[in-house]
């Protein structure tokens, strides 16, 4: 699993439920752990090639795998489309929360100074390069989509869009209660996510999504 910006620094804390329950039911899981830069594509070749080593270390200890399904919430999508393999070593795909916004939406205090500068920065690859290149170069045609019914930061449709137009693509979007940080844990400290009440709702949406992601894998 690849997570969001920021929150992938600790993947264990802050999808320490997801994770956890997930494993319970028999799941092996490989979390990214990494520092967000401008430089998607780069950042998407190191998780490809941190994941592919875990897969081959486990293999040495229990046998021969399948090919693994990959996850990602919000960039953590983004880094899994963009993977070298176009996603041909992976039985499918979920992604949480997909976006796919400019660099000075995404980062607000970069949008500031490149205004006040007169500059223009932008991640690698653009927005709209990102789409164009998942138009063109992905290839796996089994990709659950999750959104949430509070989520204003998702853009899932428009990821939806580019992998329809594909040939062969079985793609399909899930909107479940809940917003952008749903698959995160709760109890994470305010100053990290600001505002964040630990109540039944939160919990009930989050263990709604575990149930979910878990009836998706094969056996």
């Amino acid at each position: 699993m690849i997570g969001g910006s920021y929150l992938a620094t600790t993947p264990q804390v802050a999808y320490k439920r997801l994770l956890e329950s997930l494993t319970r039911r028999n799941i092996a899981i490989h979390t990214w752990m990494y520092i967000p830069s401008l430089d998607h594509q780069s950042q998407a070749i190191q998780a490809w090639k941190n994941f592919r080593k875990c897969k081959e270390r486990l293999e040495a200890r229990v046998g021969t795998m399948p090919f693994p399904i990959r996850m990602g919430h919000s960039l953590g999508c983004k880094l899994h489309l963009l993977a070298p393999d176009s996603g041909r070593n992976s039985q499918a795909f979920i992604g949480l929360c997909f976006n796919n916004f400019n660099a000075g939406k995404s980062i607000p205090m970069l949008g500031k100074v490149t205004k006040k500068f007169n500059i223009r920065t932008e991640f690698s690859p653009s927005p709209k390069q990102t789409i164009e290149l998942i138009k063109s170069k992905y290839v796996q045609p089994d990709n659950l989509l999750i959104k949430f019914n509070r989520d204003k930061l998702d853009q899932t449709h428009l990821l939806f869009n580019s992998l329809k137009a594909r040939s062969n693509d079985q793609s399909r979007v899930l909107e479940l209660e809940g917003d952008h940080l749903t698959p995160t844990s709760t109890g994470i400290k305010k100053n990290i996510l600001g505002d964040w009440l630990e109540d039944n709702n939160r919990i009930d949406n989050l263990d709604t999504l575990i149930n979910t992601i878990a009836k998706f894998f094969p056996g």
